[in-house]
């Protein structure tokens, strides 16, 4: 009988240690995901010295950094990029396959966050009709309020709507996001028939008018900014009224809502929006992990306007910083330094100017979608003797018109072989794939994977066009775009902080889709539905 009771002790002790956790999972009060829309992961270097200690430096060097986290399919634009952070999946599966699409079925364009069947609630008709709906996966934020049986709350703030909805998935309490006719929060009816007091609130003490009245000067004296070209240049877009791309921009005479979004201010808005909504819904107070969706979406207005190089970029990235400091001072105040999680990451980078590079004597430049479009059409149209063609060129993809090349008995392969042949003439063209029969076109691997994960069949252009490195669509003479393969706009910060976070970094490739799969790990939830990402396994806490 002594004996077996010590076989029975030593199965339970055995059982306990590996069969199953010997105390239950604990979970931070709170989660922040910050996404700093059009961040190069450079700039966590290029002004490192000029960070002060509470932002950029706390999270690099008091948490970890993930230094090659990269963007695994193309095009790199926001919307797929804040569905595959909080999704852990690819266009592909998730379906949102651009901030824009054209349906393949019916040939209608629809805007990723775009709901027809919700009303705005708090803002313009235009600008409310938001909702998740065009989101074919769950988001790890779903899967906690799963989880939790709904005690979980879930919140998406932003400045874009798109940068506020996807993250906050289908089950959210409530996504917030700015209308340029108000200069207020607003949402839809997708999450209620009112937006919460604490917003409303929040809305009355019009924070807009207030920021905007500041104008935008630089932080530091403009000649300390040695991290940036001349800050009259020719690469520059100017603001409306303005003679010359220069400081100080004169935000306070301009008296439009819309502004904000193109100031480092906006993204101060966003961060004091963060806070109402911690207070007001007493986020991490109440029992249940709460999770909070931060997009900083002025980055990118900011990146497209005046390009990497500028003072403007710079003096952005000091003021985040600082806005960033002052955050987690805040949520150290709140819930205490131990129990709050957050990450920061990108929805993509930027490239270089591609006038400022043809002037340094590197190959760049950019084209026209829109152009392309009108003469690909004309060319179709002397070759096949039928106009129409083409739905029309978006996404570095070739929407061919189905319909009408039914109608007009064109054989599919011989157009796809025509289009190829075109673009096959412009030397700033790398390559142009036949998404049906992407294994017919001598891809490099690592592009071949990345422009198979953005495929989604009824979403996505029949044909894909790869230009050279430093090309891109659009943008003419200034300023900047992204969404291409190249490291430029798909390498990314990744950094993690605080709960159960241990301090270091790797050098091991992580992609965009391994932070959901990776925050499900941490909160012991399951993965989001659509997930393909894998576990950062050396943010886990050793097993016992």
């Amino acid at each position: 009988m002594k004996r077996f009771l010590a076989i029975a002790t030593v199965f339970l002790i055995s059982y306990s240690a590996f069969g199953q956790p010997s105390h239950s999972p604990g979970r931070p009060k709170l989660v922040v995901g910050i996404v700093v829309d059009q961040m190069r992961w450079d700039y966590l270097y290029r002004y490192y010295e000029r960070y002060q200690s509470g932002g950029f430096k706390r999270l690099m060097n008091n948490g970890y950094r993930c230094e090659q986290a990269s963007i695994n399919y193309i095009p790199s634009y926001t919307a797929p990029g804040h569905a595959c952070v909080y999704t852990g999946s690819v266009p592909s599966i998730h379906g949102i396959a651009g901030n824009d699409w054209i349906d393949n079925l019916t040939g209608r364009r629809w805007y990723c966050t775009e709901d027809t069947t919700v009303a705005p609630v708090g803002g313009s008709r235009t600008a409310g009709m938001m909702s998740p709906r065009n989101l074919l996966a769950t988001t790890v934020t779903d899967e906690l309020r799963l989880a939790t049986n709904f005690r979980s709350r879930v919140f998406g703030l932003a400045i874009k709507d798109r940068g506020a909805i996807l993250p906050a998935g289908h089950l959210a309490n409530g996504a917030f996001w700015y209308d340029d006719s108000t200069g207020n929060l607003i949402s839809s009816t997708y999450y209620g028939k009112a937006l919460p007091e604490w917003l409303e609130r929040f809305n009355k003490k019009r924070l807009s008018d207030s920021l905007l009245q500041q104008d935008w000067q630089t932080l530091y004296p403009i000649k300390s900014y040695t991290s940036s070209i001349a800050d009259n240049n020719p690469y520059e877009g100017k603001f409306k009224g303005e003679d010359a791309p220069v400081f100080p921009h004169r935000t306070s005479a301009k008296n439009k809502y819309s502004t904000l979004r193109r100031i480092p201010a906006g993204n101060t808005y966003i961060f004091k929006a963060a806070r109402a909504c911690i207070n007001g819904e007493k986020l991490g107070r109440q029992g249940a992990t709460d999770f909070l969706c931060v997009s900083l979406s002025s980055t990118d207005y900011i990146g497209h306007q005046f390009a990497p190089n500028s003072i403007e970029v710079e003096d952005t990235y000091l003021r985040l910083d600082r806005d960033i400091a002052d955050f987690l001072s805040y949520l150290d105040k709140t819930l205490g330094k131990d129990n709050y999680m957050v990450f920061l990451t990108a929805d993509h980078g930027g490239a270089h100017n591609a006038n400022y590079l043809r002037d340094l004597g590197i190959p760049a430049g950019n084209a026209s979608e829109s152009g392309l479009a009108k003469d690909l059409n004309v060319y179709l149209k002397n070759r096949f003797k039928h106009d129409k063609l083409l739905e029309g060129i978006e996404n570095y993809q070739v929407f061919l018109n189905h319909r009408r090349i039914k109608e007009a008995k064109i054989e599919v392969d011989a157009l796809k072989k025509a289009i190829k042949e075109w673009f096959h003439q412009k030397a700033d063209v790398a390559y142009v794939a036949d998404m049906e029969d992407i294994d017919d076109t001598p891809l490099p691997d690592l592009i071949r994977k990345k422009a198979v994960n953005g495929y989604n069949r009824l979403r996505s252009g029949d044909m894909l066009v790869i230009y050279n490195p430093g090309w891109y669509f659009g943008y003419g003479a200034t300023g900047t775009t992204h969404g291409t393969w190249h490291p430029y706009d798909t390498h990314i910060p990744l950094l993690w902080y605080g709960w159960k976070i241990p301090k270091g970094g790797t050098y091991r490739t992580v992609h965009m889709e391994d932070i959901a799969a990776t925050l499900a790990a941490l909160l012991h939830i399951q993965m989001p539905n659509g997930c393909i990402g894998k576990v950062i396994t050396e943010l886990l806490p050793p097993m016992h």
